[in-house]
């Protein structure tokens, strides 16, 4: 995989053909590829408005991969802007271009390029740093295409009745001027209640601060801690978005290895140096979806004591859990005020709400809160007050024990299913608990897994190698199947198009 592959297009209407190679990589999901080269050859003023890309098909054809992988790419592009379709079903390069860092048509009509900026060190590592994210979902769900993504959910899911219910109450009110830079204080006071009853986190409404998602926490927590150069430990796989956030802010990452109970505490740096921050996703660990045992957490928390440390947890599905009630919060062991405890509706509602939490010890709430109101002045207000009713009114716990049920259809579909077309080729794990599981495939070498990947694209069914995220090599191969946007029919066609393309090699 990792050789370039030639694909002749033109350079513009009515011009000659020319041959230009991409150079893909193991490692890296092909359509991403496919996107970024085309994207930069755009912006380079090398393929210029007007034109005209080889078809899907034909480029499918000349790269050698599936038409799936570049309709993607294609698609992308679409959507930001760089292309277009015409009458006749051509894409070819659209005349405005969205990207201010590259060409751009100068005012006087004459195409002259704009200067560069010069960007700040933060975004230079922004933009570094996102080009090695996993990628995102699809644009549209493409019939008769099974994709495995993590975090999508399915429409039938969500509680539209009683969400639209009191919807219309709000709207018949009054609309609110505002809210306090924490949020709403109904909603945090219904969140520190429901947060003490299900995970035994320990705080007054005070604490808790409502933001515009969980990345908005992190980004956050980040400003407020962690210094250019300042060391964070991560686990190792993580959480790419942590990961994208401190690597931003400048921070020296020190990976520290999970295995089967999560993070290992004894890999914990044992210098008296002091570490900033520690993350760590211990309820359900992302992505490998172990859990962080009693005597571990203790030991984290005394660590982080010693070194004069905080503790980000990141408890982003906990509460779907569904072999057992939902694991106690690190939080609630905590005696110090060394654990930032941070989660999410989204999840267990949709992504499309952004309203994520944070829980803070005392001493951190007077410079989040005007970290806060710098970013934003306070979170949009009516969604919050629906949501506040939305958990007094018990619709809330309502919900999650629906939830629960279906996933746990869908992912017992998702286990019978690789015990059956997958048998001694897969190991599944992180089946504990959350959105996705894991399934580990000894029989691979991590350096096929893109071609496995890529194979499984061919026949129909897309899931996420673990590659990206580990800093560093993985140890193991595996792919993330997430099964919360998928119908129990779909979960088990999908992982028998994975098993096919599985045993025709591997």
């Amino acid at each position: 995989m990792g050789v370039s592959r030639g694909s002749g297009y033109g350079a513009g209407p009515g011009s000659r053909h020319v041959r230009m190679l991409i150079p893909l990589k193991a490692g890296e999901p092909i359509y991403g590829q496919i996107y970024r080269f085309v994207r930069a050859q755009i912006l380079a003023g090398r393929l210029p408005a007007g034109a005209r890309l080889p078809s899907t098909r034909a480029w499918a054809l000349q790269l050698g991969v599936s038409r799936t992988t570049v309709l993607q790419a294609f698609e992308q592009l679409a959507a930001e802007g760089y292309v277009q379709g015409v009458t006749g079903s051509a894409t070819v390069v659209a005349a405005d271009l969205p990207d201010s860092l590259g060409r751009t048509k100068a005012a006087d009509g004459s195409g002259a390029a704009q200067a560069v900026p010069a960007l700040s060190k933060y975004a230079a590592r922004l933009l570094a740093e996102t080009e090695h994210r996993p990628p995102d979902p699809p644009i549209a769900k493409q019939p008769g295409h099974v994709d495995f993504h993590y975090g999508n959910r399915i429409a039938i899911d969500f509680p539209h009745r009683a969400w639209h219910t009191l919807v219309s109450r709000r709207a018949a009110r009054a609309v609110p001027s505002g809210a306090p830079g924490g949020g709403h204080m109904a909603l945090r006071e219904a969140l520190a209640a429901h947060l003490h009853r299900t995970r035994a986190v320990r705080c007054n409404p005070a604490q808790v601060v409502i933001v515009n998602g969980s990345q908005q926490a992190l980004d956050l927590v980040t400003r407020l801690l962690v210094d250019t150069g300042a060391p964070v430990v991560i686990e190792n796989p993580q959480y790419h978005g942590a990961r994208q956030t401190f690597r931003a802010a400048g921070a020296r990452l020190i990976p520290c290895p999970v295995d089967g109970d999560g993070l290992d505490v004894t890999a914990l740096p044992r210098s008296p140096a002091r570490v900033a921050l520690v993350y760590v996703t211990p309820s359900h660990q992302f992505p490998t979806g172990t859990v962080l045992p009693l005597a571990r957490r203790l030991a984290l928390i005394e660590w982080a004591r010693a070194r004069q440390a905080f503790i980000l947890e990141d408890d982003y599905d906990g509460e779907l859990r569904y072999d057992s009630r939902p694991i106690e919060a690190v939080q609630s062991l905590d005696t110090t005020g060394r654990v930032i405890y941070m989660g999410t509706v989204s999840k267990a509602l949709t992504p499309e709400l952004r309203i994520g939490y944070v829980v803070l010890p005392q001493s951190l709430v007077s410079p989040f809160l005007a970290a806060k109101w710098v970013a934003d002045l306070f979170a949009p207000t009516a969604p919050q007050m629906v949501l506040a009713e939305f958990f007094r009114a018990g619709h809330y716990d309502r919900h999650l024990r629906r939830l629960r049920e279906i996933n746990a259809r869908r992912r017992g579909a998702l286990m019978t299913a690789a015990r059956e077309q997958l048998a001694d080729r897969v190991a599944i794990g992180g089946v504990s608990a959350g959105l996705h599981a894991m399934l580990w495939l000894p029989t691979v070498p991590i350096v096929e897994l893109p071609l496995l990947v890529e194979c499984a694209s061919q026949l129909g069914v897309t899931l996420y190698p673990v590659t990206p995220y580990y800093l560093g090599q993985p140890t193991r191969s595996g792919v993330l199947a997430g099964y919360s946007s998928l119908s129990e029919h779909e979960i088990r066609e999908g992982i028998a198009l994975f098993g096919q393309a599985l045993r025709s090699r591997w």
